[in-house]
């Protein structure tokens, strides 16, 4: 049980990535004063929880309303993980590029920050695979709940901390955790998709 909450814990912070998040919170609120940095960091992981729980409530009956297996759902959300861990250890600075645009009078809390940077398509996968119905209790879904509130209050943190974080590790730090978050990212895709390809009988399940 202690590994299953480790191994949760880390696939969520890693999908969730409040370290790779942190280039992006400093660029979109640069001219902000530190209440409105504040207010932003609070708006930016409440949305974002919104829409997880969302998906956490919804998802996996969403897909059974469309026929779609959940195995099949979980080899596809292990494909997504599998691109976004690329692009973490490749090309993480598009990330922060793409969040630099911003239309007047739209709110950065909403995007680019809770959307697609927090509440990412890896996240929302991950979340429906870690709630699977048919492997997890109502128990062992409400930790996995908790397990994301404590990711999401590490990532208010860190938000709140976002200017002396990035000073203290500076560009080539920040740019090595992100590779790190990518790798592990990388593998535990690759372990979603064996057990997706596993639940459809098509591989057998390694013995534990």
């Amino acid at each position: 049980m202690p590994s299953e909450l480790l191994h949760d814990f880390v696939l969520l912070f890693a999908v969730i990535d409040p370290i790779g998040s942190l280039p992006i919170f400093l660029t979109v609120t640069r001219k902000f004063t530190n209440a409105k940095k504040t207010s932003t960091a609070l708006k930016a992981v409440t949305y974002s929880a919104l829409i997880i729980f969302a998906f956490l409530l919804t998802g996996q009956a969403l897909l059974h309303t469309i026929g779609i297996r959940l195995g099949a759902f979980q080899i596809a959300g292990g494909l997504v993980l599998f691109l976004y861990g690329l692009k973490m250890i490749f090309h993480p600075e598009l990330e922060e590029q793409d969040s630099g645009y911003q239309e007047p009078g739209h709110d950065v809390a909403v995007f680019p920050l809770a959307v697609p940077s927090l509440a990412s398509p890896g996240a929302l996968t991950a979340i429906i695979i870690l709630t699977d119905n048919r492997t997890h209790t109502f128990q062992e879904q409400a930790i996995t709940a908790l397990l994301m509130c404590t990711v999401l209050i590490l990532t208010y943190m860190i938000f709140r901390l976002a200017p002396h974080i990035y000073k203290l590790l500076g560009e080539n730090g920040t740019a090595v955790l992100v590779r790190i978050m990518g790798l592990i990212v990388t593998a535990l895709a690759v372990e979603i998709c064996i057990e997706g390809l596993a639940s459809l009988q098509w591989l057998p399940l390694p013995p534990e």
